[in-house]
């Protein structure tokens, strides 16, 4: 094959430092259309995003010459201090240390994406912690509920 090809999707899921409600309403869509930038310069183009007071989904292409914890380092600093600064002004903001990353089958990005465009209905019936714990067990992930929380 002369040429190197991949249509890699993943769901990328982090939430506020100790799950602070710190990213406002009215600042969200500003937060998603910011983050959707940062993801377009590396060349990991957002198919669907949402986010709640406390945290973000994500459905993005990974890009073949990147790799996935560089995807959200870069996403997640940049991010932090684009909250940190006017309009959002969220003082002291940080991201959890952590996040989590699910590969998305191309066959499902229609039911992933409606999944992410539900998050503020989901979420009346289900917290964050809970959500996560569930995507985790979906996708058999084992965690430690010692070091998943900070």
């Amino acid at each position: 094959m002369s040429q190197s090809l991949s249509q890699v999707l993943v769901h990328a899921v982090w939430s506020t430092k100790e799950r602070a409600p710190v990213i406002d309403d009215p600042h969200q869509p500003a937060l998603l259309a910011y983050l959707a930038g940062v993801f377009r310069k590396i060349d990991c183009p957002v198919l669907e995003a949402n986010c709640e007071r406390d945290h973000v989904h994500v459905l993005f292409r990974l890009a073949r010459t990147i790799a996935i914890s560089q995807v959200l380092e870069k996403t997640q600093s940049a991010s932090s201090a684009w909250l940190k600064r006017p309009p959002a002004s969220v003082n002291g903001f940080q991201w959890q240390g952590g996040y989590a990353t699910f590969s998305v089958s191309p066959s499902q990005e229609a039911v992933v994406r409606r999944y992410i465009q539900n998050q503020r209905e989901h979420h009346r019936r289900q917290s964050f912690q809970e959500e996560l714990r569930a995507l985790f067990r979906r996708h058999r992930v084992a965690f430690d509920e010692n070091y998943l929380w900070d």
